[in-house]
């Protein structure tokens, strides 16, 4: 095969361990020099052909996903000057792949993803490219899309070259109805996301008008409908050969919203549930937007086994008249409700307006020791307080403290087409009938579940009366006074069954079994710089108490002061600041601990933090 192949003017394709391309700018850089971009490395093999190309420098490459094969080069890539770029989701597999090997699962593995198929050792990475939108590199702009199927976090770059759209497609498509992989996009042990992401894929690249694919394994293809059209329809097949049922994958994509009101609107396709209120005049507001457009979540927590994306917006604009998506609110801060708040507020311009006990965890998901957070901190443009109404459009939206699931949660009330609707996040699922099935109370602990937070939704319910709940993963419930009565009567039984479990006459440990806890959990400090943290202490006794707290630290650390007593009025808290200096080399989560008593009850290393350290 000749090296070097001139695929369409000025874009060239250098086989190499995968198909490497390289187009050329159409005009020269400010200081006379003949630029171009790469799309993927391969082995870096292209380096040595730039004069056949007509090409001085590269200035950037551009990676459609995280494989060995695509980028195995990069080291040269950087030391040649050249910046490398990559999908959002799969920047740690680039910058940070070290981690990535150091604690990736060998043993009774589950997780079936090609994360093994990384770079071998990390490099830098001078960005992420930006979803959605349009940027120039090397004098070429790049229209950036999202294709998962191969990977989670896999892109196509679609660049514009005398009068037609060319598709740098990484390993979406081999040939027309064909994959480079099957292995590649079994996600999880038993289920199909990346087969049917593929598919989704497949269609949303058939709406770009697109003239020739260019694959990063097989031959260009000139006619991407049917390329793309006939992988789709094979793929499905394929889905559904592996479902009980079949998967009607084109009409999740054409039809991810169903009428609750005519206002008032479900995304089916997402997880967790995403709402959607539309004012007249065809402006939205979302309540929660986590994963839009799942086939599954893949195994594994990582960031790039997480994919936020933006895939049901063009049938929201199509089908039901919306202009903009203007605010999007959070009922609580977990991943699924809350992953694709950022890129909604990049690529639409969408606000984030959040209750005020969920803004604080959102903004420094650091700080806290909870589960199931964004990776990312997500600023928030309002805060809502507890238990007051705000106006939107034509709309009165009440925010009402919703503790239970989570303690930094809220539910959202409002009259739409003159139904009372209550959105009420992952409280309880909606699916209990009076006297034939109980309702399941989504609680957990980590989450700092108090123990009379369900009683005290169910008085919170009775008071609004709403005409129809709707919830995170389950379908919406027409409330009527015996599903009323069944809350009030699970909340006290729950009341119940703790005060019968738990020591709570001589220790109110609460259900968490949490009496201090220091933030910020997670933090980095340098070598011989004070750092300060925050230890709050809870009373579990109805006397007048005092605690005693001692920082516990590794070698060398030390804290001032190193012991504090603090009095604690009956069920009270107290808090209590220090500043601890680390010291010694560079390490990561290097463990810090209070040891407490409370009166008489000692707990010992009661709460810890973990601190990444810089070196002197």
């Amino acid at each position: 095969m000749t090296p070097v192949t001139e695929v369409a003017p000025g874009v060239f394709r250098i086989a190499d361990t995968c198909q490497v391309y390289v187009v050329r700018a159409e005009q020269p850089a400010p200081d006379g020099t003949r630029t171009a971009v790469a799309v993927d490395f391969g082995s870096g093999t292209v380096l040595d052909h730039l004069a056949e190309m007509g090409v001085d420098r590269i200035t950037d490459v551009l990676m459609t996903h995280h494989h060995r094969d695509q980028g195995q080069g990069l080291p040269r890539a950087v030391a040649a000057g050249i910046a490398v770029h990559v999908p959002p989701v799969e920047r740690d597999l680039f910058e940070h792949v070290d981690e990535m090997w150091r604690t990736r699962p060998v043993v009774n593995d589950y997780n079936l993803r090609q994360d093994r198929f990384s770079l071998l050792e990390p490099v830098p990475v001078a960005d992420v490219v930006p979803e959605y939108r349009v940027r120039e590199y090397g004098g070429v702009a790049v229209q950036v899309v999202p294709t998962p199927g191969h990977t989670t976090g896999s892109v196509t770059y679609v660049v514009e070259r005398a009068g037609r759209r060319l598709a740098f497609t990484g390993d979406l498509v081999y040939a027309p109805g064909k994959v480079w992989s099957l292995a590649a996009t079994q996600w999880s042990y038993t289920e199909n996301e990346g087969p049917a992401m593929t598919v989704l894929s497949c269609y949303l690249l058939m709406d770009e008008r697109l003239d020739l694919l260019l694959p990063s394994h097989g031959a260009p293809m000139d006619d991407p409908q049917h390329a793309l059209g006939l992988l789709a329809s094979r793929m499905r097949g394929y889905v559904d050969s592996r479902r009980p049922q079949p998967w009607d994958l084109r009409t999740r994509l054409t039809e991810p919203f169903q009428r609750i009101t005519e206002h008032f609107l479900l995304n089916v396709s997402s997880n967790a549930c995403s709402y959607v209120l539309v004012s007249r005049d065809g402006a939205a507001l979302l309540m929660d937007y986590g994963y839009d457009m799942t086939t599954g979540l893949p195994t594994g927590t990582d960031r790039a086994s997480r994919r936020p994306w933006l895939a049901s917006l063009p049938a929201l604009r199509r089908d039901h008249g919306v202009t903009d998506v203007e605010v999007v609110l959070p009922t609580h801060y977990h991943d699924d409700h809350v992953a694709g708040m950022n890129l909604l507020r990049e690529v639409e311009g969408t606000q984030i307006w959040a209750p005020e006990n969920v803004a604080p965890v959102l903004e420094e998901p650091l700080r806290h020791d909870l589960p199931c957070q964004w990776y990312d901190p997500i600023p928030v443009d309002r805060v809502l307080p507890l238990g007051e109404t705000f106006r939107w459009h034509e709309y009165e939206i009440t925010v009402h403290e919703l503790p239970g699931h989570t303690l930094y949660a809220a539910a959202f009330e409002v009259e739409v087409d003159g139904v009372r609707v209550l959105v009420t996040g992952d409280q309880q699922d909606g699916l209990g009938i009076p006297g034939h099935r109980r309702e399941i109370l989504n609680y957990q602990y980590r989450n700092l579940f108090r123990i009379t937070d369900y009683r005290d939704s169910a008085a919170l319910y009775r008071r609004i009366a709403p005409g129809v709940m709707v919830s995170g993963h389950w379908e919406p419930r027409w409330v009527d006074e015996a599903y009323l009565d069944m809350l009030a009567q699970e909340g006290d039984e729950l009341v119940q069954i703790h005060h019968d479990l738990l020591p709570l006459d001589e220790y109110d440990l609460g259900a968490d079994g949490r009496l201090a806890h220091i933030a910020p959990y997670l933090s980095q400090a340098r070598a011989g710089e004070p750092a300060r943290f925050t230890v709050t202490v809870r009373n579990p006794t109805r006397a007048d108490s005092k605690a005693t707290v001692r920082p516990v630290l590794p070698l060398g650390w030390r804290a001032h002061p190193d012991e504090v007593v603090v009095a604690l009025p009956p069920a009270g808290t107290a808090d209590v600041d220090l500043e601890v200096v680390p010291t010694g080399p560079g390490a990561r989560r290097r463990r810090l601990a209070v040891d407490v008593s409370i009166g008489d009850l000692r707990l010992g290393q009661h709460a810890e933090a973990l601190v990444d350290v810089t070196g002197d």
